[in-house]
């Protein structure tokens, strides 16, 4: 293996990125650098997020710059403002020690007069976004005349984002004399275009084969019924206490949906997507950076750039429609040679496409087997006990109240302390677990519903009315925003303690549920007289009910943002707090 000094990586940078911890050189970087240094070589690379590209294009561009003329004289084209602010913020930590070096980051939802002054002050390398360029463009206040270097970073996502025109409405204002360099994660149709019109005879660098997932990353999937896609996820936070990634969401109102519900159940989780303000997206983005955040919920678009160090894991709550944003989203945990783990939750119909995937990018699925309440309760449990051994212990700080405690636990014996401490830590979780909801998992052979009971792990088909159940007509619907996960919270919102719910059926204006017979009077007259926005819910026995439910209507808005909580009691799984310990 090279170094980044026989590479041809000049002193000023080889001292900056030495000071950054960089050692030797990663594989793209070790490939990609020569040829930039070069004159006239074109390069496509194929990569995944987190090998290293930066770095890869980001040197050779750097040092190729005369800081003499006050000009652009590097391009880099990103998909997001994250990733344009990412990309200079590495090129000016990289330029360090070249004196009078200037980059700019170029992005829509900033102030465009600003923009404009730094661009007469004089700027050497621009990073930008496209819509944002061309608007300077058109305003004829950036000169592309003089660039010699142009960089196309996560150019496939580009494409996706509908940035073709503006690319080539900026790429046809580029000397041709100049090298260009097209980053991609993988190959689509698009790309080959843009590589015959503007790119002359490239080299053709892959780091693994092409659209060929990263190697340290472990891709599960579990295969449950749609309606119990939320618990099977909760169960899956639970499973790892030390979780810290992304939850990928295919609309902006699933999405919010989802962190809502986990902000509620006590997860220490918020969303991203679209509709957020750029003040709140960066809001939330800073807080993940920190760690303040354990979970980011989030649509594929709104994640683009958002350059993560660390991520545990990637979990989508449903699969992409296509292959390359799969890649793209499992490619943000297992970067930089460390270990990741991308997580599906799918239904049958995904089957298909989980094959499909797998054939692509050549990695095999393992199926996941739920997690059952021991398991996360063991899980969680061991993880404080790894916390208590690895705390820090200032004794000058508590010094002066050691003398109380021990007084105060004199009586007990250490084997009493500890089972007192995780006791106060989990009963909770340990409650409720014990009595968990049940999660069919889908038998994949046969593409039926099976019960899997995640306490005690027994598992019987719940297609038909079962005896011991009583059936039950309820005056709410699909048209109210009522589906399985409300009609069980609903339940358990209404009624104290531990309902076991049978068969669900879900019409537009009004639903059929069963409930254990023993606690079908308590059911009945406890959820009678609650209200949802000043409408009475009723429930009655199912014989005889025909028709379409009386009075129903569609309401807007979530269906528990409607409830009258007159019932307090929750039976939501307890989270201890994520922020011990982290950076502020």
């Amino acid at each position: 293996m090279k170094t980044f000094e026989e590479l041809g990586v000049a002193a000023p940078i080889l001292k900056a990125i030495q000071e950054m911890g960089y050692e030797s050189p990663m594989p793209v970087q070790e490939e990609v650098i020569p040829f930039l240094l070069g004159e006239d070589n074109d390069v496509i690379a194929l990569a995944q997020t987190g090998t290293g590209k930066t770095a890869a294009f980001g040197l050779p561009i750097l040092q190729k710059i005369d800081v003499g003329i006050r000009q652009p004289q590097a391009l880099v084209l990103c998909p997001t403002r994250e990733l344009c602010l990412q990309i200079a913020d590495d090129l000016n930590d990289y330029s360090k020690y070249i004196d009078g070096l200037k980059v700019l980051p170029v992005y829509g939802g900033s102030s465009i007069e600003s923009q404009i002054k730094a661009l007469k002050r004089g700027i050497h390398v621009v990073v930008a976004t496209p819509g944002r360029l061309l608007d300077l463009m058109n305003r004829k206040t950036v000169n592309l005349s003089l660039v010699k270097n142009v960089i196309l970073d996560e150019a496939d996502e580009m494409l996706n984002m509908g940035f073709s025109d503006s690319i080539n409405a900026i790429l046809a204002e580029v000397p041709p004399a100049r090298n260009m360099l097209l980053f991609s994660a993988t190959m689509p149709q698009g790309i080959a275009n843009i590589t015959k019109k503007y790119m002359n005879n490239p080299k053709e660098i892959i780091i693994g084969r092409k659209n060929e997932g990263n190697k340290n990353i472990k891709h599960i999937y579990y295969m449950v019924r749609a309606q119990d896609k939320y618990l099977a996820l909760k169960r899956i936070a639970d499973y790892y206490p030390n979780i810290y990634g992304i939850i990928f969401c295919r609309t902006r109102k699933e999405t919010q949906e989802i962190a809502d519900k986990l902000i509620q159940d006590g997860y220490n989780a918020d969303s991203l997507h679209g509709e957020l303000s750029q003040a709140q997206r960066d809001y939330v983005m800073q807080k993940f950076r920190l760690r303040n955040l354990q979970l980011l919920v989030a649509t594929d678009v709104a994640a683009r750039g958002l350059d993560v160090d660390d991520l545990t894991h990637i979990i989508n709550y449903g699969l992409p429609d296509d292959v390359e944003s799969y890649t793209h989203r499992s490619g943000r945990t297992g970067r930089a040679g460390k270990t990741g783990i991308s997580i599906s939750i799918c239904h049958i119909k995904e089957k298909g496409k989980i094959r499909e995937i797998e054939r692509i990018i050549n990695k095999q699925f393992e199926k996941g087997e739920m997690p059952s309440g021991k398991d996360i309760c063991e899980k969680q449990i061991l993880n404080l006990v790894d916390q208590i051994e690895k705390v820090k212990v200032d004794e000058d700080e508590i010094a002066s109240l050691m003398p109380s405690i021990f007084r105060k636990l004199e009586w007990l014996d250490k084997e009493d302390i500890i089972k007192r401490v995780v006791s106060l830590e989990f009963n909770r979780m340990i409650d409720y677990y014990k009595d968990a909801d049940e999660i069919e998992v889908v038998d994949e052979r046969s593409g039926r519903d099976r019960k899997e009971s995640q306490s005690k792990g027994n598992r019987h088909n719940r297609g038909a009315a079962e005896e011991g159940y009583i059936r039950y007509f309820l005056n709410f619907g699909k048209s109210d925003g009522m589906f399985p996960n409300q009609l069980i919270e609903l339940v358990n919102k209404c009624v104290p303690g531990k309902i076991r719910i049978g068969k669900i059926d879900l019409l537009d204006n009004f639903s059929f549920f069963e409930v254990e017979e023993g606690a079908a009077d308590k059911v009945m007259k406890k959820m009678n007289g609650f209200e949802i926005d000043g409408r009475r819910i009723s429930v009655e026995l199912a014989q005889g009910k025909k028709g379409e439910g009386k009075g129903s209507k569609k309401k807007e808005g979530h269906f528990f943002d409607r409830f009258d909580k007159r019932n307090k009691n929750s039976d939501k799984p307890w989270r201890r707090s994520r922020q011990s310990g982290r950076k502020k």
